[in-house]
């Protein structure tokens, strides 16, 4: 019996992916690819004849339907997620349905758009002396978030944090930031990074919400927050000529 990849696809830009999950979805006899994300470039590898399915118009009954005919007629299938799937993926629970069926499947990773949201502003989530923790999370709405993680609650850690799915409520965002950061936190909301559209607003805590709401920008955004975006760090002693590690010397004890 043939398997089952989940595939990332990464944020948006189609050479994103990575070779091994384009070499897999050009290789696939059936595609499910999340369309409301993935743009269909990203899929334009597929061979000749290959089954393609947007998931965007799909329940998991449907998709897991589609995925277990497949599999059991021998066909090979790539379900090619946005970003990466381990992060808000919803590929878990497909997973499960397929091991329950006794059907082998394997996980490619992808760029996470969290990744990608600090690539176009340049800018590094980990620096000495500013932050070495990245939270990455979202606001509650429809989907709910356990009582401990609420973001009032990981706020109080001060560190980089990557919040997703919450741009629509900038507002309650900033709201239950300011209870731990200073009103002068920079923060950033990247709307489709790396896609052609991609938008970059920036500003504080201060005054984002109206900066948001002048570029309109009210889906498909990450917002990252935090004083890593500040110019004031200590340089990595990694690279430190006076440092000593296991691949070379510190110039002060050769």
């Amino acid at each position: 019996m043939e398997k089952v990849y989940f595939i990332g696809a990464g944020p948006g830009d189609p050479e994103l992916i990575t070779v091994k999950g384009q070499r897999l979805v050009s290789e696939a006899d059936v595609i499910i690819y999340a369309g409301s994300l993935v743009p269909r470039q990203v899929i334009e590898c597929h061979k000749e004849g290959a089954e393609i399915y947007n998931s965007a118009g799909m329940n998991l009954d449907e998709v897991m339907e589609v995925t277990i005919k497949a599999v059991k007629n021998g066909k090979m299938v790539a379900r090619v997620h946005t970003g990466d799937p381990a992060i808000y993926g919803a590929h878990r629970e497909q997973m499960d349905i397929l091991a329950a069926h006794n059907i082998d499947f394997e996980v490619i990773p992808g760029v996470s758009s969290f990744l990608a949201s600090a690539a176009a502003i340049k800018k590094e989530f980990t620096l000495p002396d500013v932050a070495q923790t990245v939270i990455c999370t979202r606001m509650e709405g429809r989907t709910p978030v356990p009582e401990l993680e609420k973001l009032e609650l990981l706020a109080s850690h001060k560190t980089s944090m990557a919040i997703f799915l919450s741009v629509q409520m900038i507002d309650k965002v900033v709201n239950q930031l300011l209870t731990h950061y200073e009103k002068d936190t920079p923060i950033a909301v990247v709307q489709r990074a790396t896609w052609e559209d991609q938008k970059i607003v920036e500003g504080t805590l201060e005054n984002i919400a109206e900066k948001v709401a002048e570029a309109n920008i009210t889906k498909t955004a990450q917002i990252l927050v935090g004083r890593f975006m500040g110019d004031e760090y200590s340089k990595s002693k990694l690279y430190d000529k006076h440092f000593t590690h296991e691949y070379r010397v510190g110039i002060d004890q050769k």
